[in-house]
């Protein structure tokens, strides 16, 4: 019995949660023998980087949740489906699905009514398919655990990584196009999502004033077909706050290389991906204490309390006026990210496949597959 993959976010623009399907999927089929393949199934308007992925089946029928739910079991019969974003065909069997958190229970105000009831529906019918659950960090699991009502032993913990940016060339030409120098300004990642916690943020810059040499970059936008749109802000409105948008990869590199920190005082996160992409990129991280981060960051990373401004912005006065400060952090983060690699969570998966295949499974190396 073979696996394939569930590939439909192939078809979707790259957030963190595509981030990790595509890293995952794209270092599985790396430890591939030759002779071997790990197919992904993709609908018929797959984009890049997904579109760029080896061995694909495509299968034309329908788009989005539509081709998920009803194309994607039609092809896949006969075959167990490893599921990379949450979701998963319904009334399928033979699977394993990887949910990367329960914001949809814990913090339902960020997010529309229609995906909520959506994503509820998905994970009231995902333990009666009795699917081996993958998840992102032991937070995330026991809120599964909670409100799934699955045993422990059913969800296995295996963390993203953020090595991928060692195939991303920097572009350094958004510090001109933005005004930036060096180590004078802060990242601020996740925009108008409202967990990302930005209008605080925005709170504890007004409280900044003494450090009026310091900008705060603000990457990212806002789906309003996922999240509330009452709860999104229209912009910044502080001259310190360089409203940056979408950036490429390369731009979002060559900014945590030269920042003086990243700004992170999410409120929930199933892993939260960001920190661990800066401090890769040796940028000092001032995060959240709350939900995974401080399983992901370790002792690298300066906490605050995400729920003051005046603790985010004590926080932040005190990483960009201490010099020797930022540097320690700079070095205990690149420490604490090359400890989380593709390869090894890829390896992880491969071996959880095994066991549940039983047999040795077309795909998957010889080492991970024999009794």
């Amino acid at each position: 019995m073979a696996f394939a993959i569930n590939g439909k976010f192939t078809s979707q623009p790259v957030t963190g949660v595509q981030r990790v399907a595509y890293e995952l999927t794209r270092a599985m089929q790396m430890r591939v023998p030759p002779g071997e393949q790990l197919e992904i199934f993709v609908p018929r308007n797959a984009i890049e980087p997904g579109a760029s992925l080896k061995w694909q089946r495509r299968f034309p029928w329908l788009l989005g949740t539509l081709w998920e739910q009803i194309t994607l079991p039609i092809a896949a019969r006969g075959v167990r489906l490893l599921n990379l974003c949450n979701t998963s065909p319904v009334f399928k069997r033979r699977q394993v699905v990887m949910v990367h958190d329960m914001a949809v229970y814990d913090v339902p105000g960020g997010f529309s009514r229609k995906f909520v009831l959506w994503y509820r529906t998905c994970f009231f019918l995902l333990p009666r398919m009795e699917p081996m659950i993958l998840t992102v960090s032991k937070f995330s699991r026991s809120r599964i655990c909670h409100h799934l009502k699955v045993d422990q032993s059913r969800v296995a913990v295996v963390s993203p990584a953020a090595d991928h940016l060692d195939r991303v060339t920097s572009d350094p030409s958004v510090m001109e196009r933005l005004c930036l120098v060096k180590d004078t300004y802060c990242v601020v990642v996740g925009s108008l999502d409202p967990r990302k916690n930005l209008q605080r943020v925005l709170e504890a810059i007004e409280k900044l004033g003494h450090l009026d040499h310091v900008k705060f970059v603000v990457v990212g936008g806002k789906n309003a077909r996922i999240f509330n749109s009452e709860l999104a802000e229209q912009g910044p409105k502080s001259e310190s706050v360089v409203w940056a948008g979408f950036v490429t990869d390369g731009e979002l590199k060559a900014l945590y290389e030269n920042a003086g920190c990243l700004v992170f005082p999410s409120l929930y996160e199933g892993f939260g991906l960001p920190p661990l992409e800066a401090m890769y990129c040796g940028c000092p991280v001032v995060a959240s204490s709350r939900t995974s981060i401080p399983e992901v960051c370790g002792e690298a990373a300066m906490y605050c309390d995400a729920t003051s401004a005046d603790d985010i912005a004590a926080k932040i006065s005190l990483m960009m006026t201490d010099q020797a400060l930022r540097q320690r952090h700079r070095a205990m983060g690149l420490e604490r990210a090359r400890e989380f690699r593709w390869d090894m969570t890829a390896q992880t998966v491969l071996d959880i496949l095994k066991g549940q295949a039983g047999e040795r499974l077309a795909g998957v190396p010889a080492s991970a597959s024999a009794s």
